[in-house]
C-alpha cells in the first residue's frame, strides 16, 4: 500500500454538485442586484471557503454585503441539495478502499454543518474516519487541512494522496507536500488541472478506482 491516507474533496469529486453551486451563486447575485458571474467564473471558486468563494466570484461585491450573499447562497443551494447524487461508482470505490485498509478522509470547502448534512443525505459518513471543513481551517489551497489529517493519523506526506476536481485541491496537496490526483469530471477544466502537475488526471470514477488499485 503506497497511500495509507486517502483524502477526498467532496463537491465535484464525490458528489455531482458543481452545476447546483453555479446556479446558487448566480441566483444569489440576481437576488441582490449584482452582476452575475459566468458559469466558468462561478465554477472556478468551487472548493474555496464560502466567503472567499463569494469574494472571488463577484469582485464587485461590497465587503459589507458578503454575509448577505452567503445567506442567499445557502438558501438557494440548500433548497435543492437533497436532489443531488453521487457520481456513479463512488460508493463501491470507497467501500473497496476501506476494506483494503486505507484511512479515508474528506477535505472540503463546505462548512461543518454543510458536510454533516451531505454525509446524512449520501449515507457515506460512516466510511470516513476524519474530515476537515473550511470553517475549521484555512481555506484551500492552504495546507492546514491536510497537515491536520496527517498529524491525526500519524501518516507521512509520502503516504498521503489528495483527490480533487479543482486547482485549489491540487495546490493544497502541493503545499502540504503530498501527491495530488485530479478528476476531470468536476468543476475545473483539464488544462487548469494539468497546470498543477498532478500524478494523474482521471476522467471518471471507474478510472480513479482503477488507478488507486494499481498505484495506491
Amino acid at each position: 500500500m503506497k497511500y495509507q491516507l486517502v483524502v477526498f474533496d467532496w463537491d465535484g469529486t464525490l458528489l455531482d454538485s458543481a452545476g447546483a453551486i453555479v446556479n446558487a451563486i448566480q441566483a444569489s447575485c440576481r437576488d441582490l442586484g449584482l452582476e452575475e458571474p459566468s458559469d466558468a467564473q462561478a465554477r472556478h471558486v468551487i472548493g474555496l471557503g464560502l466567503a472567499d468563494a463569494m469574494r472571488h466570484a463577484v469582485p464587485s461585491l461590497p465587503p459589507e454585503r458578503i454575509h448577505e450573499m452567503v445567506e442567499r447562497y445557502r438558501f438557494h443551494y440548500l433548497s435543492a441539495d437533497h436532489q443531488l447524487v453521487l457520481f456513479p461508482g463512488v460508493c463501491e470505490m470507497l467501500a473497496r478502499l476501506q476494506v483494503a485498509g486505507h484511512v479515508l478522509a474528506v477535505a472540503t470547502g463546505k462548512s461543518r454543518l454543510g458536510l454533516n448534512r451531505a454525509f446524512e443525505h449520501s449515507g457515506l459518513g460512516a466510511l470516513f474516519q476524519a474530515s476537515r471543513c473550511a470553517d475549521e481551517c484555512h481555506s484551500k489551497p492552504h495546507p492546514q487541512m491536510l497537515e491536520e489529517l496527517m498529524a491525526e493519523f500519524g501518516v507521512a506526506s509520502e503516504s498521503t494522496v489528495m483527490i480533487g476536481d479543482t486547482s485549489h485541491d491540487l495546490l493544497m496537496a502541493k503545499n502540504a507536500g503530498v501527491d495530488g490526483l485530479a478528476v476531470t469530471y468536476g468543476a475545473h477544466p483539464l488544462v487548469h488541472l494539468q497546470e498543477c502537475q498532478p500524478k494523474a488526471c482521471l476522467h471518471d470514477v471507474r478510472e480513479l478506482d482503477q488507478w488507486l488499485k494499481t498505484y495506491g
